[in-house]
Order: structure tokens, then C-alpha cells, then sequence
């Protein structure tokens, strides 16, 4: 890529450029082919849900925005794993709603929520790169979908729970392996890989183009953005070293435990189908346990040598998972 065609990172922009209101359209065009319809951001939504920096990120989202429909639009950007984080995409929506209804007002000014999450990290199963949640309610018996009266402009309408619900879209950017050829794909390609094609006339990836250069970068801003390159280079090879390092303990440790225990059990239970038993369940064991103490373990020297560098506690939180107080007994 020639360095006049280097574009910022989209989880960089979210946190620092998008929130301005010259750089709406970016936010827009994604939301926009998400949702299959054209989306108008009219601000960005200041409260305790958005995160003061780009370190705080407990139980705090990167952008808010409200559109014109009033409904309300989150979205986060992970780049580390979390075991609870559809708990954490919960908890957002959640917040999101109870901010925006004061007590005591009618619960027809709840708002919809758009909950975009975009994540960099392996969440578990599945296969796709994009997936979208929605609420129904199905009939147990008659498999049909309930519909609610609802009174909009003084008239009594049908809403199925899906058009009040809060709606989440999880995208798995390294799930993506295709050629763009979709606006989304585009989108993904650019959240994956930084490419954003020359003709490009998916929404939002235009003003991208035209926004989220490098170069238009002024010294300031470019030296945060570098330090922040190489926070995450740290923390992927923090991540990796451990995972590297805890799988060879936990083999290693496996296998000795395993053959120990397989062998204990397997001639208390009998030298035929004891043996075999004993020795499969104390391997399976053992490796599991090894692994798991090797992990933990791997974890705990990496973050030992982050401490001896004099690299902060909360970056060393961020890159390990491990709490502040596990840090200072270190």
C-alpha cells in the first residue's frame, strides 16, 4: 500500500475523529449497510456510558450516537479477548435505555437500540464474520409471531417485539478471508485489513478515504496514534507469548500427571478395562489441569516482566485480563 493511500484504524477513529460532526458520514455509512436503510447521525451522545480514554473500557461503550428517528446507536470495538462479553454487549444496551428515559416518564419513550460490536478476537464457535440478533416471541403451540397494540400519532398499531427490542450485530473481523465484493465486505476489508478501494462507492468508506488518511494526520495526533500501533503489536505478542508459553507447560505437565494417574487408577480398577479407563481419564485430566496451570502461569511471568519494564498496571490489566490487585502482588 503507497503510504498516501494509509488509512487510520477504524478502532483509532472511533475513539478520537468520529465523533466529530465533519466525520459523521463514516459512522453513517456503516450503521447504513448494516441496517439496509439510510441512516442520519445527529450527535453523539455524551454520559457515563462513553469512555473517557482509550484505556477505560469497563463497562463503558466507544461511540454513541442518536439518529434521526431518536433511536440509539453503540458501538464498541474489542481488540482483546473477553469470556463475558455478551454479558458486557448486555449491559451496555441496558445502560443505553435507563440513560435515556428519565424516572417516572411513560414507557413509550424507551428507545431502540442498535448495538454494533465489533470484535478482533476468537468469541468461540461459528464460522461467519457477520451475525445479527433480533427479539421475537414464537408461539409454543401455534408458532406464530406475537404482535402488540401500540398507540403512534393518536392511532392504534400493530409492533412486533423486534421493532422495540434492541437489535445487536457482531462483527468477527478476522472471520473475514473473501474478496470484498459486498458493501460489507468492502466494510470488513477495511476493518481488517485497512483497504479501501479507489471507486469505492459504499456509504461511509468514501468519507473514509477522503477523512482517515495518515498523512492528514498533524504531529500530535500522529505520535498518539503510533504509540497506540505499537500498544497493540505489545499486547498481541504479550497474548501470543502466553498462549505459547502455558501450552508447552500444560503439555509438558499433562503428560506426566496423565500417565501417572492413568496408571495408578488403571491397576486399581483391573488390569484389562481398568488400565484402559484409568489411564484414558487421568490423561484427559492431567492435560486439561497442566494446560490450565501452565496458562496461568504463562500469564503471570508475562505480566512479571511487563512490571520490571515499568509498563503501567491498567496496560498490563488490558493485556493479561489479569485484576490490579493480582498485579500488585506480583
Amino acid at each position: 500500500m503507497n503510504a498516501d493511500n494509509k488509512y487510520i484504524r477504524f478502532d483509532w477513529a472511533v475513539k478520537r475523529m468520529l465523533r466529530d460532526k465533519a466525520n459523521f458520514g463514516v459512522l453513517e455509512g456503516l450503521v447504513t449497510v448494516l441496517l439496509g436503510h439510510p441512516i442520519k447521525i445527529l450527535e453523539i451522545l455524551e454520559s457515563e456510558g462513553n469512555q473517557d480514554s482509550a484505556d477505560d473500557k469497563f463497562n463503558r461503550v466507544d461511540i454513541k450516537a442518536k439518529d434521526e428517528s431518536g433511536s440509539i446507536i453503540i458501538v464498541e470495538v474489542q481488540l482483546t479477548r473477553e469470556l463475558y462479553y455478551l454479558e458486557r454487549i448486555l449491559y451496555g444496551v441496558s445502560k443505553a435505555i435507563t440513560e435515556h428515559i428519565s424516572l417516572g416518564h411513560p414507557y413509550s419513550e424507551v428507545k431502540k437500540v442498535y448495538s454494533i460490536n465489533i470484535v478482533y478476537f476468537d468469541m468461540g464457535q461459528g464460522s461467519d464474520y457477520l451475525y445479527h440478533g433480533t427479539t421475537s416471541f414464537v408461539g409454543v403451540h401455534t408458532h406464530d409471531t406475537l404482535r402488540i397494540n401500540s398507540k403512534e400519532h393518536d392511532a392504534i398499531t400493530m409492533k412486533t417485539p423486534d421493532e422495540v427490542f434492541p437489535e445487536y450485530y457482531i462483527i468477527r473481523v478476522n472471520n473475514f478471508n473473501d474478496v470484498a465484493k459486498t458493501p460489507i465486505e468492502e466494510w470488513i476489508d477495511y476493518l481488517k485489513n485497512g483497504h479501501i478501494k479507489d471507486d469505492t462507492t459504499t456509504p461511509g468508506l468514501s468519507e473514509a478515504r477522503e477523512k482517515l488518511q495518515y498523512l492528514m494526520m498533524d504531529d500530535k495526533d500522529r505520535r498518539a496514534y503510533e504509540h497506540h500501533m505499537s500498544a497493540i503489536a505489545v499486547q498481541t505478542d504479550v497474548l501470543n507469548t502466553a498462549k505459547l508459553e502455558g501450552r508447552a507447560e500444560g503439555r509438558a505437565e499433562g503428560r506426566a500427571e496423565g500417565r501417572a494417574e492413568g496408571r495408578a487408577e488403571g491397576r486399581a480398577e483391573g488390569r484389562a478395562e481398568g488400565r484402559a479407563e484409568g489411564r484414558a481419564e487421568g490423561r484427559a485430566e492431567g492435560r486439561a489441569e497442566g494446560r490450565a496451570e501452565g496458562r496461568a502461569e504463562g500469564v503471570l511471568s508475562v505480566a512479571r516482566n511487563l512490571k520490571q519494564m515499568g509498563v503501567s498496571a491498567p496496560d498490563i490489566a488490558q493485556a493479561t485480563g489479569l485484576t490490579p490487585q493480582e498485579i500488585e502482588t506480583l
